[in-house]
C-alpha cells in the first residue's frame, strides 16, 4: 500500500553568510541553502539564507513499506536520502554549490516511519553547523537529526537541539 507523507525538515543553528577559508576551505559568501530536487541539481526548492534564525522545507513524497519517494528523494531502494546544498548565491541569484549534506532516509527508525504514514508527516529537526562552524555536509543521522513522526513541535523546543 502507497501512502502520502510530507516530509519537514527543520534546521536551526545556521552557520551564517560567510564561509572559510580555513584549513583547505575556499571562503564563500552569501551562503545559502536549499534542498536539491533529484536528478536536477541545479533546481533547488526555497534557497534559505545562511544567517536565518532558521529554515524550514516540507516536500512531498510517497511510503511503500520502507521506501520512500518524491521528487526531492535521492538514491535507490534501500538507500534513500535529501541533499541540503550549500551554496554561495553572487549577485545576479545564481547559486553555486560548494557542499552538501546528505539527510539518510533509510536511518529513520521502522516505528517512526511507520507512525509518519498513519499521521502523514515525518518531521526531521538538525543543527546545520558542523563542528567546526561551517555548514553541515557529508552523511547525516541520528543522533545529528532528529526524526519524529507528525508535525514539528514548538519553535522553542525545535531549537533546543
Amino acid at each position: 500500500m502507497t501512502s502520502e507523507v510530507r516530509i519537514r525538515i527543520d534546521g536551526v543553528d545556521l552557520p551564517g553568510r560567510a564561509c572559510g577559508p580555513d584549513d583547505g576551505i575556499p571562503s564563500y559568501a552569501n551562503v545559502h541553502v536549499a534542498v536539491q530536487r533529484r536528478d536536477r541539481p541545479a533546481e533547488l526548492l526555497d534557497p534559505q539564507p545562511g544567517d536565518a534564525a532558521r529554515a524550514s522545507w516540507t516536500l512531498e513524497c510517497t511510503v511503500t513499506g520502507t521506501d520512500v519517494k518524491g521528487p526531492f528523494v535521492q538514491g535507490r531502494p534501500g538507500n534513500r536520502f535529501v541533499y541540503l546544498s550549500w551554496g554561495s548565491v553572487d549577485g545576479s541569484g545564481a547559486f553555486t554549490m560548494f557542499r552538501r549534506a546528505k539527510l539518510v532516509l533509510d536511518a529513520v527508525p521502522t516505528d517512526v516511519l511507520e507512525a509518519a504514514v498513519r499521521d502523514g508527516q515525518l518531521t526531521g529537526r538538525l543543527g546545520l553547523t558542523d563542528d567546526r562552524g561551517h555548514p553541515l555536509c557529508a552523511r547525516v543521522v541520528p543522533p545529528r537529526v532528529t526524526w519524529t513522526a507528525g508535525a514539528a513541535e514548538s519553535a522553542g523546543s525545535a531549537g533546543q537541539l
